[in-house]
């Protein structure tokens, strides 16, 4: 199977004109997910944009996955949600959204957290951040490491959950990650800050992941 886009709204939107650069990057081609991920929102507005573009994803035969919020996850009907390593216990995610819904894990650089996912029931893992981003803080990224393609190599010589590659994945630098083993690329500002819009950036992803 070809790597797949995993499209990752930015941490702060207008949700009215955000819903038409949404479908836009839609029509650039395929997507394989979407995760709504907003930092500082309240629960009321997370939920009203998750109204609007869930939709959205089903039109195009998307995931739609919440971040962070099992809570919102179900309330909103998302199809997943993603929890970081400080964001509670998979266990406990497990508890809230049932065995329905899809689960994913930021691993960071440790294979030892996503064997430990693995074995608690997650659907996949997320590697990185590869690159340099703007996604995370210093303090996180020091926190816990960068790591190189070979852990996505490792991942899928000895395991059959898919794994997500992100941070600061571009179109001239994915080709080496899904060669590498990265079954979808997670991105975020290479989409939304492309110069020609949305939708001309998963163009030249889907091109670049086509060939590889």
């Amino acid at each position: 199977m070809p790597c797949r886009l995993y499209l990752i709204s930015p941490p702060v939107i207008d949700l009215a004109a955000f819903i038409p650069r949404v479908k836009e990057a839609f029509n650039g081609g395929d997507i394989a997910s979407f995760q709504l991920r907003l930092k500082g929102a309240d629960d009321a507005d997370i939920l009203k944009a998750a109204e609007a573009l869930l939709p959205i994803c089903r039109d195009h035969g998307a995931a739609f996955i919440m971040n962070d919020r099992p809570d919102l996850a179900v309330k909103a009907g998302a199809d997943g949600v993603h929890i970081g390593q400080d964001d509670g216990s998979l266990k406990a995610a497990r508890a809230i959204v049932g065995d329905g819904m899809v689960i994913g894990v930021s691993c960071h650089d440790s294979r030892h957290l996503a064997m430990i996912a693995g074995e608690q029931g997650a659907d996949y893992m997320a590697f990185g951040a590869f690159y340099p981003t703007t996604s995370k803080n210093p303090e996180s990224l020091k926190r816990w490491g960068t790591p190189t393609p070979d852990i996505l190599t490792w991942w899928q010589e000895y395991m059959v959950l898919p794994c997500v590659a992100i941070g600061g994945i571009n179109p001239q630098n994915c080709a080496g990650l899904a060669k590498a083993g990265a079954d979808f690329v997670a991105v975020i500002t290479a989409v939304w800050n492309h110069p020609e819009g949305p939708g001309k950036a998963v163009e030249e992803f889907n091109v670049i992941l086509g060939g590889t």
